[in-house]
């Protein structure tokens, strides 16, 4: 009797489940997903040809400016042009900013690790949330990585932890370079070295995780383990620091939504940030001693391993492209505040 009852129950609660509803609602979601791709297709195709035509007038308005330059223009004509060059930035922007809520082609990276699959996302929400993950992502693994290299610097001595510490370092950075793209396709502008320099710190990682034990590696060990020990140091300091920095810009309308914590030193920083850069110089200048030491020991008799010359250069690759960078964007505030002093 019971088991009557109970198949009586669940025919009653199936009698509930309204199928037909379900069936209708997803068809309509299949159908407005498909608006929703003509749409995308059609706005993609109109900003193409919209770029095109900005194109033709930036070369049409830098013929006008040669031509013109011979002879002096009136007052009239400069504010003319200069309206002009305004308004193509601010188109181009504009553009920028629609692009970024639709689907674009993958770089190569992103091709060879992903395929051809859309990365972008498509409201804000969903990728707010992708660069919170990202930073948080940035935030944990510094943290851990601080611990493992202090563990090994100064607890254990292991070459197995050193190469598990080394594995975690080519894990970190590979997906670095992966989420990065996906955030550069959803409207982050991240600059060129500073994305470029995850690949090479990917590279160092992966040489001295096949370094073999010997002489050499021990004695290069606790070097390695204490410039990893201030980098993580240095990376939260930025994080830390570049963190609040962005959310008050951000608040006054001066920082894009989607601009990210970089592990260097960039011209937004200018205000309130600039006590970093000694912090960052000499995380640079460490970066040229370890490529110095491992050059010396190179040239020793008993060196074998092509890691040591290998580990050099990618040093030498960090140290250069980080303090040009840096002292590039240093010169270029610089003269930026000079010409506004001269304006007032």
């Amino acid at each position: 009797m019971h088991d009557y009852y109970m198949i009586t129950h669940l025919a009653a609660c199936i009698a509930t489940i309204k199928e037909k509803h379900a069936r209708d609602t997803h068809r309509l979601y299949k159908q407005k997903l498909e608006e929703v791709t003509k749409l995308q297709d059609s706005c993609s195709n109109a900003i193409a040809r919209q770029r095109k035509k900005l194109k033709e007038l930036t070369v049409s308005l830098e013929e006008c400016k040669s031509n013109s330059s011979t002879a002096k223009l009136i007052p009239e004509e400069e504010d003319a042009i200069t309206e002009i060059e305004d308004s193509i930035k601010d188109r181009a922007h504009t553009f920028f900013e629609m692009e970024a809520f639709l689907p674009k082609r993958n770089g190569l990276y992103l091709n060879l690790v992903l395929g051809n699959v859309n990365v972008t996302l498509l409201n804000k929400q969903s990728k707010f949330a992708y660069k919170d993950e990202y930073e948080k992502f940035k935030l944990v693994l510094t943290v851990i990585l601080f611990v493992f290299s202090f563990t090994c610097r100064f607890l254990l001595s292991y070459r197995v932890l050193d190469a598990l510490f080394n594995f975690l370092l080519v894990w970190y950075y590979c997906t670095l370079t992966i989420r990065e793209s996906i955030l550069i396709s959803n409207g982050s502008r991240i600059k060129g070295w500073w994305v470029f320099h995850h690949y090479v710190s990917t590279f160092l990682s992966g040489v001295m995780l096949t370094w073999p034990e010997g002489a050499l590696y021990q004695m290069f060990r606790n070097q390695f383990l204490s410039y990893c020990l201030y980098q993580s140091f240095i990376q939260f300091l930025q994080y830390y620091y570049q963190s609040g920095c962005l959310y008050r810009l951000r608040a006054l309308g001066e920082r894009h939504n989607m601009d990210l914590t970089v592990e260097g030193f960039q011209s937004w920083m200018w205000r309130g940030l600039t006590f970093l850069l000694p912090f960052l110089f000499f995380y640079h200048f460490w970066q040229l001693y370890n490529s110095i030491t491992l050059f010396r020991m190179f040239q020793l008799p008993e060196c074998k391993e092509w890691q040591v010359f290998m580990c050099g250069c990618s040093y030498l690759v960090l140290f250069m492209g980080n303090v040009f960078t840096t002292l590039a964007v240093v010169y270029q505030k610089y003269m930026n505040n000079q010409d506004k002093s001269k304006n007032v």
